[in-house]
């Protein structure tokens, strides 16, 4: 998706991960990821670079869509699709 497209997203809940390294922003989606309705989107905010590609893998495993990721202010906005 375009940034237009990720910043105009409506999301269901935002997870503040930014302190964390990795693994723990994929902890914080792998828990978070329940609390989302099927269809509905869910927002991890990440200072490590490395969770664009756990998260992304994590969703492939998984059956979500990454829909991609914003970068603000030092840390990145990443986008997932719960699909089941």
């Amino acid at each position: 998706m375009k940034n237009e497209e990720l910043s105009a997203l409506k999301v269901a809940k935002q997870v503040d991960a930014r302190a964390m390294s990795c693994p723990g922003p994929l902890l914080e989606a792998k828990k978070a990821i329940g609390t989302v309705k099927v269809g509905e989107i869910l927002e991890i905010w990440s200072g490590d670079p490395t969770t664009r590609a756990n998260l992304d893998q994590w969703c492939k495993k998984l059956g979500h869509d990454f829909m991609g990721y914003l970068e603000t202010g030092g840390y990145d906005r990443l986008f997932i699709l719960r699909k089941k």
